[in-house]
Parts: C-alpha cells; structure tokens; sequence
C-alpha cells in the first residue's frame, strides 16, 4: 500500500524561475488523458520526469529498473524501455515543450504500470487477511504517482525501489549475488555413500568438481574454504565438513535454489513499503521487525508456532492491547497436557487455573472438586480453562490484538529461556515477544502502564496497526542469499 508522508507536500517552482517547465505543464494540461489526468491535475499539470528541458536522472533510474524487471518475475520489454530511450533522446535534443510533455507522459504511464505489476499478489502464495486494510488491491496509477513526488529524493526512492517492502529489496538484489557465486558450477553428482571430511587425500574428486575447483582429489584448505561458503550460503553449519546435508544441498543443483528465492520473493512481495506503519513476523527465523516513516524502527526476537501448531500466513490490524490478560488455554492443551498433569497429582488452583462452565462471556466458575480429569483426558468432556494475571501467566503482562477465530495475537511472556535458543518454533501458534514493553511503547508512543491489578484491561491503540505473519526461508546475507531450515514444509507446497 502506497502512502504520502505525513506533512510533505509537493515543492512546484514559481513560473517565474522555471518558464521551461512551465510550458511543459501547460502541453501536459492539453494532452493528458484518462487516469494520468487524476495525478497531474491536483498538482497544476506541472511535469514529475522533466528537469529544465530535458528528462531528469530519475529517467535514467526508471530505465535501468526496467531493463531488470527479470529479478522481479516480469518482461522487460512490456514496459518498452527501448521506446523510453528514443523519447528522452529525442526531447533532450529538441527541447520542444510538446515533446517534452509526451516524454513525462510516457516515464509516468510505464512507472505506473511497473509499480503496480510489482505490488501485484502472486496465486503462488496464500494469505489469510483478516481486515480490508491489509487486502492486497490494485492501485491507482495517481496514487502510484503521488507517492513518487513527494519523496525526498525521487532518484533515490526508484534506485531503492522504495515502494517495496524492504524484505522483497533486499532479497532482490541478493538473488543477482548469489547466482554469481553458486549458479554455473558444474552440474557433478557427489557421491552420497561416501564420508568426505577435511584432510582426506583422495576421493574428494566429485565434491572439488561441483564446487568449481581444480580436478585434484584431495579434501585440502582450498575444499575447506569453499564447503563452508556453501554451506553459510544454504542455512547450514559452515563447519566446513560435507555431511549428508550438505552434500544433498549440492546435489539439488542451482534451478532448485532459484525457484525458492523466487518463491520467497513472491511472499516478501505481499508486505508493505516501509513508509506504511506496520510490524512484520517471520515465522522461519522466529524474528519481529517493525517500521515507520521510511525506516526499521526496530527488530527483536520471538517464539513462534511449533511444527504441529504453526504460526499461520496471515495480516491484520492490531487495535489493542490487553493488560494483565487471561491466558484462555486451548481446548486440545487441556485434553493433552493438563488434564493428565491433574490426574498425576498437580494442584489445579497452584498453577492459578481457573475453570469455567462454557466459552460465553457469562459463564460461571466451576469448582476443581467437580472436575471430572479423566473425562477431560479421554476427550469426553471439553472444559474451558484460563490462567489467571500474573508472574507466572503464560501471556506475560501484556497481549496485543488483532482478532482472529484462531486464537494468534503477539504477547509478553515469562518464560525466557527459548527465546535464548537459535531455533525458536516452541509455541502452540501465538507470537512470544523478547521485549513487548518495547514493542508497546512504539504501538502507543508511550510506556504501558496500569492502574489496578484488574484482569483483562483493555487499551485501544491510538492508530490501528498492521501486523503481518509471513514465512522466509530465503533471507539475505553478505554478499548473496542464506536459506533457512523449511521448518513447516511449505516450500515443498
């Protein structure tokens, strides 16, 4: 979604100090047509491409963006860069404000349609949305344009590709790093019945050829030294020995590692531009981000769901926090995991449970004497239970909302020592956060506090918020791209 920054508005040299544009705005006024009219009337017609009687260094960026689009799954020659060149040359050379005017034309109808095929949904990727604010929609070619004029730096923001999410940028330019590193190698089997290690004297003839070395056969430094940059490239332990999973990384071959940086580009395309305020949670690496205003506010650790509870793929909008919540513990932990710790013993009322006659917000507490713990194990009996505010709750001090019939939300927790762990997929599908003061001071622009010990205190966010849960397992890293391990095995969908 594309946004003009708050307070910014488009600087429009007076008539007097720039006649040639002038005249250029005033061929435009009499030229445009269709949706460009809904961009360049509101601004007086004056031109976004054109720099004193030539097409400015954005043309030159808008161009090279073009002629790379193959990085982005799209062709090139829809946007017919050939036919942008001839046109700028020709204007240039000319000056004449009609051709100048047909140019800034021409630059703002093939940005519109390459920004909008950009943002455009791959079918390749599912996502629940929860609101209508985070719903992918097609953007008008005004919008489009009027987020292009207000930036600081119109050069800079189609260099960066600034309308992208910084994931999708980022991953983009390393996709070109890491085929130069690993696409082009010899397409050489490496024998998988073989222990190749470090030191060895012979045999490691295959590994050498697969990795693009001379045809010796002995595992030496040079072996070493190009094992272990496979394999911090490909996710895995850069120990520089090739065990089963390294040699069944090499043997999947350069086409297998295309097709899912592709894959993860298309679902890094789903998110935001960084000038829209929202967080984002990747579930592969068990990380939150958070921007505004054009930059990373800020990042930290989380716990996400584990294989047999996964975090879903899904957007919607934070609109509150609750403090000092309730943990409602899900039907299928009471019938798994409580309830046999009930029937081995535990004090129901220690652990601060509380169970309840039904889900409705009038129910009634039942008393744990009456509590028939088998039934509940056996499947028998559904039983309702919560886990009271407090040190040890499971949410922590504080939840943040975006409601959802799965139950996912982001919370506080005091359990911190997952979060201490490398792989952090331990969670029954909720989002654990490292810090959630933190995170809450940049939801509200201000510590949260409460005034009571009250339970489920609710505090509506100043602005909703939108809250993004993606899946990436290929990342950017140095100078090319690191895959992570396909913890829920989606890549395989």
């Amino acid at each position: 979604m594309l946004a003009a920054w708050p307070g910014q508005v488009i600087a429009q040299p007076s008539a007097a100090s720039d006649t040639a544009r002038t005249s250029v705005a005033a061929e435009i006024r009499s030229s445009v047509g269709g949706k460009l009219r809904d961009f360049y009337g509101p601004r007086g017609y004056w031109p976004l491409w054109i720099e004193k009687d030539r097409v400015g260094p954005q043309g030159d960026a808008l161009i090279a963006l073009i002629e790379s689009a193959d990085a982005d799954g799209l062709k090139p020659r829809d946007y017919d860069s050939r036919a942008l060149k001839d046109l700028m040359k020709e204007a240039g050379a000319s000056g004449d404000p009609k051709m100048l005017a047909r140019a800034d034309l021409a630059f703002s109808k093939a940005f519109a349609a390459l920004v909008g095929d950009m943002r455009k949904p791959s079918r390749k990727v599912k996502v629940r949305y929860l609101d209508p604010e985070v719903e992918p929609k097609d953007e008008e070619p005004k919008e489009i344009l009027r987020a292009a004029a207000v930036a600081p730096s119109f050069v800079d923001y189609l260099r960066s590709v600034g309308w992208m999410s910084p994931f999708y940028v980022k991953l983009r330019d390393a996709r070109g790093g890491f085929a130069k590193r690993w696409a082009g190698l010899p397409r050489v089997a490496v024998p998988t019945d073989v222990r190749l290690r470090p030191g060895m004297k012979s045999g490691a003839a295959p590994l050498r050829q697969r990795l693009g070395l001379d045809n010796g056969a002995a595992y030496d430094k040079a072996l070493v030294a190009k094992v272990k940059a496979f394999q911090g490239d490909h996710g895995l332990k850069p120990d520089g020995v090739a065990g089963a999973a390294t040699i069944q990384a090499l043997n999947r071959g350069d086409d297998y590692y295309d097709r899912l940086i592709a894959l993860n580009l298309e679902r890094t395309r789903l998110l935001p531009g960084p000038y829209v305020r929202h967080v984002v949670v990747d579930a592969a690496s068990a990380r939150l981000w958070y921007f505004s205003k054009g930059a990373q506010d800020g990042t930290m650790k989380v716990v996400v769901g584990a294989k047999e509870s996964q975090t879903p793929m899904m957007a919607g909008m934070v609109r509150y926090a609750t403090l000092n919540p309730y943990w409602n513990v899900p039907s299928d932990l009471v019938e798994r995991k409580l309830a046999p710790k009930m029937l081995a013993g535990d004090s129901f009322t220690k652990k601060h449970y509380e169970a309840l006659t039904d889900w409705s917000a009038n129910a009634q507490r039942v008393d744990p004497a009456n509590i028939d713990w088998r039934a509940v194990a056996d499947g028998r009996t559904e039983l309702r239970v919560r886990q009271l505010p407090g040190g040890d709750n499971a949410m922590g001090k504080v939840k943040f909302m975006f409601p959802n019939d799965l139950g996912i939300y982001l919370h506080d927790t005091p359990s911190r020592d997952l979060l201490a762990k490398p792989a952090r997929q331990f969670s029954n599908g909720c989002v654990r956060l490292e810090d959630a003061q933190r995170l809450g001071r940049w939801f509200f622009g201000k510590p949260l506090t409460v005034d009571s010990d009250k339970p489920e205190q609710h505090e509506p966010l100043p602005q909703p918020v939108p809250v993004y849960l993606t899946y990436l397992t290929a990342v950017p890293s140095g100078n090319g791209v690191q895959f992570l391990p396909d913890v829920y095995g989606r890549d395989a969908m």
